[in-house]
């Protein structure tokens, strides 16, 4: 049996959920593919990507590619672990596990 509090708080958001799931897959994702692929705005993007480095899940780099600013993410390994938990609870809930 599975309490609903082993759900993780941080990825109740069905954009936070798309961010996660699409890091888990790939190594680095630049803001413009992630915005593409989850179809978010940029403003969106931006504040579920910084809470998500607040807590440690994801990093972002920002670097210049030639005059050019470009911002790119990926998961973290406390990241991955805690998607994984979240993911394994959800099964539970579900009554499957994984």
């Amino acid at each position: 049996m599975i309490k609903i509090n082993q759900l993780n708080k941080e990825f109740e958001s069905r954009v936070r959920l798309g961010i996660m799931s699409v890091l888990m897959v790939n190594d680095w994702v630049d803001f413009s593919e992630m915005k593409n692929l989850l179809e978010i705005t940029d403003g969106n993007l931006a504040s579920h990507s910084n809470a998500l480095e607040k807590v440690g899940y994801i990093e972002v780099k920002k670097e210049f590619v030639g005059k050019k600013p470009r911002t790119s993410y990926r998961v973290t390994q406390s990241g991955r672990e805690a998607f994984t938990e979240h993911l394994n609870a959800l099964e539970k809930l579900l009554g499957r596990e994984l």
